[in-house]
């Protein structure tokens, strides 16, 4: 039996799949950006600094809403492309033609919002695109879901090839997920958990994105033949699957990033271990049925959905965190683990993964959703989830990229301040919803009366913080990335006692 060992450090990308990487990153980190300084712009519309503007704020919801789960997408899909392709045989095409599409989609819903007026938030809940009310034409809410469409088949194109890649490399998707090694047998400690990981993703994001794919159609038939009227629990139904699997896949794909890079900064390996195996396992399936904990208001909903989404919401988030959590606090126990900024954020992603999911728990429990659901401790748990856990895996990738074409290290001292300037800030921001949300405060209210505004102009500064470390990580970033590529990152490879890694899979991704 080999022993896990870990890359050699100063593998680097060749140039053509370099300058797509690129791509993906330094637009979703501009996107980033834009995005928060959209969210910031809504919390200044609450707390009264900005007037009473109603319609310039649903536009700017559903482009905030549809923009930062797209973006999140964007950058995580990357994050599993990076490390999957070090075990199994991609194409660049299939990785380029999805940011190609993306960026199509993108550009047909900001010209939706923007130049067509369209503001029936990033859910398009049937039938709102077509009931404007003369705010917004049937064409732009047909160009918005038009940019959904086209995002989905780029993410169904990048996971077809990466789910024939998987079936080539070891044999079906069972495989590459572990199913062999549940009950018995000896693991291979060289099979790669971005696999698994991956494999999971493919599985489930897949169905939703399908989802989604069948109610944008019938949505659209319906918006120019409105005489075909769709049956409006169904299009909810089908609607929740793919958002749910859209935002939830981003922190599966995101935490690949976890699993492989912490190891070089501990000194010491992730091993793959049964437990590992089935918490990915049983998450595979609970991510897929645990959709109806969003429709546990509607009372027209079948019952043994609402108890589905019941059960499996207080199941669904805890065996892939948990023995995440645990493999990353053992990895790092007696490690003399280097801290430098991708090891920082990974412990912080962990950090925000683990107290995000908490309110998604409470409120997925019946007796709390039907008075906190339609609040804002709902953009409470998943700002936490996403700014906290979700972005700081990526920022962890990135991070380590820009070393590995440093020469050097370069750990500044002002990544630090900005690291924790944006931790204690996005936590307000954050614990701000949550506040919000324990007073009642509706969760898509433009205008709120003054017993709510100081609550709105807190998050609003401590959106303004999270905004700067941004900003100073997006600059660093992005200057890091267009530099010529360096022989590896210090502080890993020699210093963490890091050695070759055996074989495990197939080269480099082919063109």
């Amino acid at each position: 039996m080999s022993t896990l060992t870990l890359y050699p450090e100063n593998e680097q990308l060749p140039r053509g799949e370099r300058i797509v990487f690129n791509l993906y990153m330094v637009t979703a980190l501009v996107l980033f950006v834009l995005m928060m300084l959209l969210g910031l712009t809504m919390r200044s519309m609450q707390a009264q600094w900005l007037g009473d503007q109603p319609v310039l704020f649903y536009q700017i919801l559903t482009m905030h809403g549809a923009g930062m789960v797209g973006t999140m997408s964007l950058g995580t899909l990357a994050v599993m492309w990076f490390f999957l392709r070090k075990y199994v045989r991609l194409h660049v095409w299939a990785f380029t033609a999805n940011y190609v599409l993306f960026m199509l989609g993108a550009l047909a819903i900001i010209a939706a919002v923007f130049a067509g007026g369209y503001a029936g938030a990033w859910t398009f809940l049937y039938p709102l695109p077509v009931k404007s009310m003369g705010i917004w034409s049937i064409h732009a809410a047909a160009l918005f879901m038009v940019g959904y469409l086209l995002i989905g088949v780029g993410m169904l194109l990048f996971y077809m090839d990466a789910a024939a890649a998987i079936i080539r490399t070891y044999g079906n998707l069972g495989k590459g997920l572990g199913l062999q090694w549940l009950f018995r047998g000896e693991i291979n400690p060289d099979h790669p958990k971005a696999v698994v990981a991956g494999t999971m993703v493919i599985i489930a994001n897949s169905l939703g994105i399908l989802a989604g794919a069948v109610v944008l159609v019938m949505s659209l038939v319906n918006a120019y033949f409105p005489e075909m009227a769709l049956n409006a629990l169904l299009a909810k139904n089908l609607i929740y699957w793919f958002g749910h699997m859209v935002i939830n896949a981003t922190i599966y794909m995101g935490v690949i990033a976890v699993y492989e890079l912490l190891g070089r900064y501990s000194g010491k390996p992730y091993k793959i271990t049964r437990p590992f195996l089935w918490s990915w396992a049983v998450s595979t399936v609970f991510v897929i049925v645990v959709f109806p904990h969003h429709l546990l208001m509607d009372y027209a909903q079948p019952r043994w959905l609402a108890v589905m989404g019941q059960v499996v919401s207080f199941g669904a988030g805890f065996p892939v965190f948990l023995v995440t959590a645990y493999g990353v606090l053992t990895n790092i126990y007696r490690s003399n683990i280097q801290w430098q900024m991708p090891s920082r954020l990974m412990v912080l992603a962990v950090f925000g993964w683990a107290a995000g999911i908490v309110p998604a728990i409470i409120d997925g429990t019946i007796s709390v959703n039907l008075v906190m659901h339609n609040t804002q401790w709902v953009p409470g748990h998943f700002h936490f989830y996403l700014l906290l856990g979700v972005l700081p895996m990526i920022l962890a990738l990135l991070f380590h990229v820009i070393g590995n074409r440093a020469h050097k290290v370069n750990d500044e001292g002002m990544d630090k301040v900005s690291l924790t300037v944006y931790a204690l800030g996005a936590m307000a921001f954050a614990l701000a919803f949550l506040n919000a949300g324990h007073m009642s405060v509706p969760r898509r209210f433009a205008t709120h009366i003054a017993q709510w505004v100081p609550n709105d102009q807190f998050g609003a500064i401590a959106a303004l913080f999270v905004i700067l470390a941004m900003l100073w990580f997006a600059g660093r970033i992005i200057f890091g990335l267009l530099r010529a590529p360096g022989d590896g990152y210090p502080g890993s490879s020699s210093d963490a006692g890091s050695t070759k890694r055996a074989d495990v899979g197939a080269p480099h991704a082919t063109g």
